[in-house]
């Protein structure tokens, strides 16, 4: 299972950011043509012969410089304190210890379980890996909300499988609806199963220390 797009809301719009990137993918990449343009002049004032072939600056063109870019600002850079404040966009990635308990139509505890939680999230993608001991599940879609007065929310799609040898368990799809503290440190949520195991409950994660 691949990491997958996720909406952003509340946060600054992806569009205004790829423009961003765009706009200073256009500037680097001028400037940097005619610094090698420049230097061939140069080169050519003191008698020196330059080839500098079409190739090369084709290496250095906008759209090459935009990926670059971009791929540094979906690996590394919208992690960064100052960015991460600025976009509204919480890191969840890491490690994070799940326990969890399924609830009667009453209200009452049926019984209590525990996970690991594996996020895996850039700026454009996030995966939401949850194991048991008996089954697994995989995020399959996801939104993050800020909320200036809560936090950070993360609304995900899943869907469960069970291990082998687990007769009593049967593949199903689920939702669920976490609230991250403001240190990111921990959450606590509800989640909704059906389509093949209609229970409910609630989760908390606690991040693992590094």
């Amino acid at each position: 299972m691949l990491s997958h797009e996720y909406a952003l809301l509340g946060g600054v719009n992806r569009a205004f950011i790829g423009r961003y990137i765009g706009l200073a993918a256009s500037v680097i990449s001028g400037v940097v043509v005619f610094l090698l343009l420049s230097l061939v002049d140069l080169a050519s004032t003191f008698g020196v012969a330059v080839n500098l072939p079409p190739t090369a600056l084709s290496l250095v063109g906008a759209g090459v410089v935009f990926s670059v870019l971009y791929m540094l600002f979906d690996k590394f850079v919208w992690r960064w304190g100052v960015a991460t404040k600025w976009l509204k966009v919480a890191d969840l990635s890491g490690e994070w210890v799940c326990t969890g308990q399924t609830l009667s139509e009453s209200g009452d505890v049926r019984y209590e379980w525990s996970a690991e939680v594996t996020i895996c999230q850039t700026w454009d993608k996030i995966r939401v890996r949850l194991k048991t001991p008996q089954s697994g599940s995989n995020s399959i879609a996801a939104a993050l909300l800020y909320d200036e007065a809560e936090g950070y929310r993360l609304l995900y799609n899943y869907r469960n499988d069970p291990k082998a040898g687990q007769p009593e368990l049967r593949s199903h799809v689920g939702c669920a609806n976490m609230l991250f503290d403001k240190s990111l440190k921990a959450a606590s949520g509800e989640y909704f199963n059906g389509h093949g195991r209609p229970t409910f409950g609630r989760m908390e994660f606690s991040r693992k220390s590094a």
